[in-house]
């Protein structure tokens, strides 16, 4: 990536500055799928259609609207190399279960933008602070990214983080074990962030669904404002 190239990702950062939250939203939700080339046909789909099925799952759907009065935002993207990400699902209020339903079915009919590049982390992140920028100031902000392997091109997640404009964001992993040795430890080292920040693992792309699932229960909980970060975590 060229110097200009970076300086405007970093730049967007500094624009993630706190806002005053809007009344009446509880958390901004961002999610992130690795398209990667790691990542297969067979494990896309299992990906995709797992994020669709999860997010139809009674428990999360009573999670996601359990306050009425205080909804939550979602929007959805997928990542692979520097400039190879693209949006699944455009920021969405949740507010009935029909707004649900409309999520996961542009979700199960997306195809994947490509299938031939590395995998950029720090540009993933970049991506979702560009997502935050421009999206609802709600009482806590969450990325949630998944990925099935470590940074390999472009500037890594450091970077994003050294420029100390993330604000209250957390970001928390989805590692999908059974390619890279350490994976884990290297998203809980190097990827998770922000208050209460965790990784969720899933065994493999098969058991994916489950775990997007559990993770979504998870970050849907009442935010806990001036937790201390979870370095690692299993769920």
């Amino acid at each position: 990536m060229g110097k200009h190239g970076q300086h405007g990702a970093l730049v967007g950062l500094l624009l993630l500055a706190a806002s005053p939250a809007v009344a009446g939203c509880r958390l901004a939700l961002v999610l992130a799928l690795d398209i990667s080339a790691s990542v297969d046909e067979r494990e896309d789909a299992l990906q995709r259609g797992g994020l669709a099925r999860a997010l139809l799952a009674p428990e999360v759907t009573d999670a996601f609207l359990a306050d009425p009065d205080a909804p939550v935002w979602l929007t959805v993207y997928e990542w692979s190399g520097p400039y190879a990400q693209a949006a699944l699902l455009p920021w969405t209020e949740i507010a009935a279960e029909a707004d649900l339903q409309a999520a996961a079915a542009a979700i199960a009919g997306s195809t994947r933008s490509r299938d031939d590049m590395p995998t950029a982390l720090g540009h993933a992140l970049g991506y979702a602070a560009a997502l935050l920028r421009d999206g609802p100031d709600c009482d806590a902000r969450t990325v949630d990214v998944s990925g099935d392997g470590r940074n390999n091109e472009g500037f890594p997640p450091a970077a994003i983080y050294r420029a100390h404009r993330f604000g209250e964001v957390t970001v928390n992993a989805l590692a999908i074990a059974g390619g890279e040795a350490g994976l884990v430890e290297y998203y809980a080292a190097e990827l998770i962030h922000g208050p209460g920040a965790f990784v969720m693992v899933a065994d493999g792309f098969r058991d994916y669904e489950r775990a997007i699932r559990a993770k979504l229960l998870r970050e849907l909980a009442v935010p806990v404002i001036g937790a201390l970060p979870q370095r690692g975590g299993r769920g």
